[in-house]
This record gives C-alpha cells, structure tokens and sequence, in this order.
C-alpha cells in the first residue's frame, strides 16, 4: 500500500506545486488517488501558511479532502503544527471534525499524552518512531504501545558510500515493535525514493508525496504528487491510475 503525503511543512518556495489550501489540497489527492494511492495525509495550513491543529483549520481540509477521494485521511500532531504540548492536547480535544489515523512523534514532548486524548475520542493511532532520537525507546516502555493502531519508522538520509540499507535493516530490527502492528516506513529528501524501494522490498507500507520530497527519482523537478505516486508504483512494476490528467474519484 502507498501512502500520498501531499504537503508537510513545506510550501510555495520549495515548489509552485505544492497545495496549501483546502481545495488544492482536494485536488492533489483526488489526483493521486486516481494514479494509484491507497492513502491520504495531509497538514493542514492556515491562509497565512502556517501549519495548524486548530479545529477551524482542520476540520474544512478534512472535509474538502474527504469528499474529493471519499475515504479516511490521516493527518499528523507534530510539534510544528503545536509547539506547545499543553496546547496541542486542548487542540485534539477540540476537535469537531475527526481524522482516521493521527501520527503521534514519540521523541516530543507530551507525546503520551497526546496519544491518550486521541484514543479516548476513538481517533486511531500511529507512533512516529523516528531513528537518532529516544522515540523508540520511550515508545516501547509505555503502556500505549499495543493500542496503536499503525507505526511509522522515518529513517535518515543515506550516508556516503555503501552500507546505507544494512543500517536501515539493522534500525528495523532493533526496534521493540507490537506483534502484528503494520509499519510505515519512510525517508525525506534525498532519503526519500532509497527508502520507498527498502519497503518496497521488505513489504511494508510506503508513502510518497511533496511532504517528503519535490524531485521525480532522476532528480528532475515533480509537477504534482500525482506524477509522484505513478513513478513510485511504475517502480514497483504495478499499474497505476490515470495520472496526473485524470479524472477525480467519486466518493
């Protein structure tokens, strides 16, 4: 399964293509839906750019999104969107518009305590377990870890030379995971297509999309998160939808 990451924190000045508003946001996923992606996540942005957990943020990208692709939406808590993990909390609390699947980072602040609010209001989770940081290990000593409904790895960028993939397996190993807890794993930037095939080839969830880099896998410049995801399945030899220029799903 691919996941389309269509934003992140990036904005206009890493590329002209990138949505920020709850319609381009509806079109870029109504779009890569139609090449292939199994699922959307988003971080939603206020009119300003900035990125936002308040609730009259959230719930129209939501609702936009949804109704373009007609089925659930992930979204992220990071600290980017709430640096503040008492506000962050109130945020979740607030909300009146709810997303599927909600990405905790267990190396911040007020992470178990984030995941705690979203399981009381039935929100699934996702622990971002990132590499070079105490997440994974906090993670494993808390009594949230087997209600997780998901967990994401994000690995660094790969290092000069060779032995990139052995340290990527030799993390995934390492890690004290729950039985049967599906994993996501990911990179940024130049880590970002090395990493897709690695869980490619392991089997596990992958994601692609302008959140974890602009450029196609020759190094040219991506025109939308659609053609991202058709060369992310064309590498995997699987056929995608109709592409950038297709038509949007129904719901």
């Amino acid at each position: 399964m691919l996941q389309v990451c269509l934003n992140g924190t990036r904005g206009p000045g890493d590329s002209a293509a990138v949505p920020m508003s709850p319609e381009s946001l509806a079109e870029s996923a109504a779009r890569a839906v139609a090449a292939g992606a199994g699922e959307v996540r988003v971080l939603p942005r206020t009119p300003c750019g900035g990125t936002s957990l308040s609730p009259r943020v959230l719930g129209p990208v939501l609702t936009s999104v949804r109704a373009a692709v007609g089925r659930g939406v992930r979204v992220t808590t990071a600290a980017a969107a709430e640096p503040d993990a008492g506000r962050r909390v109130e945020r979740v609390r607030s909300w009146e518009v709810l997303p599927d699947l909600v990405s905790v980072d267990w190396h911040e602040p007020g992470a178990e305590e984030v995941a705690g609010v979203l399981l009381e209001r039935g929100i699934g989770i996702e622990a971002g377990l990132w590499a070079r940081t105490d997440g994974p290990e906090r993670f494993a000593r808390r009594p949230l870890a087997p209600h997780v409904g998901r967990v994401l790895v994000k690995v660094p960028c790969p290092p000069a030379g060779s032995g990139a993939e052995e340290a990527w397996r030799s993390l995934l190993s390492g890690l004290e995971l729950p039985p049967g807890v599906p994993v996501l794993l990911h990179g940024e930037d130049a880590g970002a297509w090395p990493v897709l095939r690695l869980a490619r080839r392991l089997g596990l969830v992958a994601r692609i999309g302008f959140e974890d880099t602009v450029l196609m896998p020759d190094g040219t410049r991506a025109r939308s998160n659609a053609e991202l995801v058709a060369a992310a399945l064309a590498g995997w030899g699987l056929p995608g939808g109709s592409g950038s220029d297709g038509p949007r799903p129904r719901p």
